[in-house]
């Protein structure tokens, strides 16, 4: 059953929403930047794997976002705030902000974006 853009799985009357990101489609975002994410009516959730030596270049978004690095060695600078992200530690972003960064080893982190980020749900579509 789906509601919005969310999937719900109907367990004898009750809905309980579970997503798998083992089984959704890997999508570019940037090059060296890739991985399943799921949109909710409100927020963009990702699973990314950033390549090393890999650079997001400054930009900045109206989104407020979170990054959890789940392993390896990051780089990030917000707004001018430098700091290397190592596992268990996580950056937030307010909205506007400028923002870049540079793997320094192969990195796994969750991203979330709120609210929705448009562009990378049309770079989903396009990547069928």
């Amino acid at each position: 059953m789906t509601y919005g853009k969310i999937l719900f799985i109907h367990i004898k009357n009750s809905f309980m929403p579970y997503i798998d990101f083992n089984t959704r489609k890997t999508v570019n975002i940037w090059p060296g930047i890739s991985g399943p994410m799921f949109h909710s009516e409100q927020l963009t959730f990702g699973h990314f794997t950033i390549e090393k030596d890999s650079v997001l270049p400054e930009h900045s978004h109206p989104h407020e976002q979170w990054t959890h690095l789940i392993q390896g060695e990051l780089e990030f600078d917000i707004n001018g705030e430098k700091q290397i992200l190592t596992p268990g530690k996580t950056a937030f972003i307010p909205s506007g902000l400028p923002h870049s960064a540079k793997a320094i080893t192969e990195c796994k982190v969750i991203d979330c974006f709120l609210p929705v980020r448009e562009d990378f749900v049309k770079l989903e579509n396009e990547q069928n």
